[in-house]
């Protein structure tokens, strides 16, 4: 392999420690980076996100015992912009946004690759679990599923494009399990070896993210009206942004089975409330769109694949067709659940490509 200096964008988690000791290990000059992107708050929890004060230091201390230079770079005014910004606004618009898309999309894949290249960088490197090679057959750099099916993460890297994805590396995509990348950062005495993952938001570390929007957008406190499919009015809210489809828990209506929200509409601020089996859509309606591992496809044209509207879910059977107007309708070979606006529909390919992220958007609307 050839030898490059690479910059590692170090999150203070396991799979970036891992990440950058594999790639000092291959022999490459590796130079970490950490971005300080939000300010924790001085009751920080244990296992705090990627963006605590805590892991910075976690990812300098690692860094340090790999014996590589580290820089921590100040990110927080395009954190805000890019990324909490947009989720605000999502909210507002009865959205459910996924923030990580953007973080990678903006942050991690744009300013921050940027920033690699300008210090001299071939490539930047990242913990992720996803594999991105130059595929000769279609002459295009491609983005594939981790070979840990598990942890994959190629949902939230859907955006990636193509000028990106050519200096991108992500070393644990061949990475058989989660234990292996653990092991990595044991064989180097790393701190991070055992950290436990986070789960939550990073920007909302220690509150939910309906206590957020609260305290950082007060005007989306705005009481209005609970409504079933028929129209009838079966309670009230105290906002459409602390609501998303399919939620079941806190809808405040009393019913003698069991009721879910269907939609959340901003523009007369109600809440639509049914039954599970209508939750059920044909397909969806998709807009922003990215083509990663196929080019653009003719207006019309019908393409097969798998695709997935949220991240927990595994793929499903479906098709797709590009409209004039850059969206794309997506019909399911069977009707899917809880189709939520604002979350990223992923196109995979079929049979025996099912690997390959073809391309995504951003769910506008379920069909119906």
């Amino acid at each position: 392999m050839k030898r490059e200096t690479i910059v590692v964008a170090m999150s203070g988690g396991v799979d970036s420690s891992a990440a950058a000791a594999l790639l000092k290990e291959q022999g490459h000059d590796v130079i970490g980076i950490t971005l300080q992107i939000w300010q924790e708050s001085k009751n920080e929890t244990k296992g705090a996100g990627c963006c605590s004060l805590g892991a910075v230091e976690d990812a300098r201390r690692v860094a340090s015992r790999l014996d590589i230079p580290f820089y921590v770079l100040n990110y927080r005014d395009p954190f805000q912009e890019k990324v909490i910004d947009p989720f605000i606004d999502a909210y507002k618009r009865g959205r459910t946004p996924n923030p990580c898309i953007n973080c990678n999309r903006y942050i991690k894949f744009d300013a921050l690759l940027n920033k690699a290249l300008a210090l001299g960088a071939e490539k930047l490197a990242t913990g992720h679990y996803a594999r991105v090679f130059y595929d000769e057959s279609i002459g295009r750099y491609a983005l594939a599923k981790a070979c840990n099916s598990d942890k994959d993460q190629t949902y939230a890297l859907y955006a990636t494009t193509q000028q990106e994805l050519a200096h991108m590396i992500m070393p644990l995509g061949e990475v058989a399990s989660k234990e292996e990348t653990r092991a990595i950062a044991r064989r180097y005495n790393l701190l991070t070896a055992n950290k436990p993952e986070s789960q939550e938001i990073c920007f909302v570390q220690d509150r939910n993210y309906t206590e957020f929007l609260a305290e950082v957008a007060p005007e989306i406190v705005a009481p209005g009206a609970i409504v079933d499919s028929s129209g009838k009015v079966r309670g009230s809210h105290e906002g459409v942004a602390f609501f998303t489809v399919g939620q079941r828990k806190r809808i405040g209506v009393t019913s003698p089975t069991p009721l879910y929200v269907l939609q959340v509409n901003a523009a007369d601020n109600t809440v639509v409330v049914g039954s599970d089996a209508e939750l059920f859509s044909p397909g969806c309606h998709v807009e922003d769109l990215t083509w990663v591992s196929m080019d653009r496809p003719p207006v019309g044209l019908e393409v097969a694949c798998q695709v997935k509207v949220r991240y927990n879910m595994n793929a499903v059977p479906a098709r797709f067709s590009r409209n004039a107007d850059e969206t794309v309708n997506v019909i399911f070979d069977d009707p899917v659940r809880a189709v939520t606006p604002g979350q990223a529909a992923v196109f995979y390919g079929s049979s025996p490509n099912e690997d390959l992220v073809l391309g995504g958007g951003t769910i506008n609307r379920p069909l119906s």
